[in-house]
């Protein structure tokens, strides 16, 4: 492989690198990735429950009553007490929460019961002919009676009505959004929640019953759309919303310039995510220490 993973710039520049959860990206396997100081990953998708875990190379079978969310997290708090508190540190913590088919946490199971679930206006357009009068491409229809969409989710395979689906989501993500917190805790705790950029983001938008679809393949705005948020006090001020186009290209030289380092020619001139380096130029804090996680929910 000819490829360079950009964690291995930081890990030249001194940084401890880690990644936690879900890699899905080119082979299937879960073996370690390079540019990362500890890994821990499982093949494909993984499971929410009774996951085995590729750690630095050697596979972890858990138990039935282990949920994947709750052992990444537990396994990024714990690394993050152990590294080296003297170097700065890049975490990739990637869960697979929330990809269907959806599983909350037994603790989470039954939270959303009964809530009243408001479809979007287009949720009935194809179900009759009215989308032809909104010149809507055919496609779209036949998309209903897919997988993708409402009508046959999933093949079929998916348990109940879209009610109970968007129900399952809901639970499955609380999850994830106890463990942005208990990092964030984490931070603060030690002191480095100031300090520290964090990124929060998906991999794709979701799609449920625009147009009478479901899930992310398809180019209408709700799927292409991803969610981001970029939070580091110390070097930017929160509450902004960047209204430029932002793309995944944009992430990597992004923390390399934000951590004071040079981004390689092939990476292409891109439009930075918060005009980092202006920030920084501003208010006098290019750091070569500053520390960084990536959280990823995958959908």
């Amino acid at each position: 492989m000819n490829l360079t993973f950009f964690p291995e710039y930081l890990q030249k520049a001194g940084y401890q690198t880690s990644f936690f959860g879900k890699w899905h990206m080119g082979d299937h396997n879960d073996k370690p990735r390079p540019g990362f100081d500890h890994w821990e990953s499982f093949a494909g998708q993984g499971d929410y429950y009774a996951p085995n875990l590729n750690i630095n190379g050697k596979n972890t079978q858990y138990d039935k009553e282990t949920y994947v969310t709750d052992l990444l997290t537990e396994h990024a708090v714990d690394w993050l007490d152990n590294r080296d508190a003297e170097k700065p540190f890049f975490m990739y913590l990637s869960h697979k929460a929330v990809h269907a088919m959806f599983k909350p946490a037994k603790r989470h199971e039954g939270m959303y019961a009964g809530k009243k679930i408001v479809k979007p206006d287009s949720y009935t357009q194809t179900i009759g002919s009215a989308y032809k009068k909104l010149n809507w491409p055919e496609w779209v229809k036949k998309q209903r009676d897919s997988w993708h969409g409402v009508d046959y989710m999933y093949h079929g395979k998916a348990e109940g009505t879209f009610d109970d689906l968007v129900q399952r989501y809901c639970e499955t993500l609380m999850g994830v959004d106890e463990s942005v917190g208990t990092v964030m805790e984490w931070l603060k705790a030690n002191g480095l929640d100031e300090s520290t950029m964090v990124i929060y983001m998906g991999d794709n938008g979701f799609s449920w019953g625009e147009h009478g679809l479901i899930d992310k393949r398809h180019f209408y705005e709700e799927s292409v759309k991803v969610p981001m948020l970029v939070r580091c006090p110390e070097i930017f001020e929160g509450g902004q919303t960047i209204e430029r186009m932002v793309q995944n290209v944009d992430i990597a030289p992004t923390i390399l310039e934000c951590a004071g380092l040079e981004k390689p020619d092939y990476m292409l001139k891109v439009n930075h995510l918060f005009n980092c380096l202006r920030v920084m130029r501003i208010t006098g804090a290019i750091r070569y220490s500053m520390s960084i996680i990536l959280n990823m929910i995958f959908q």
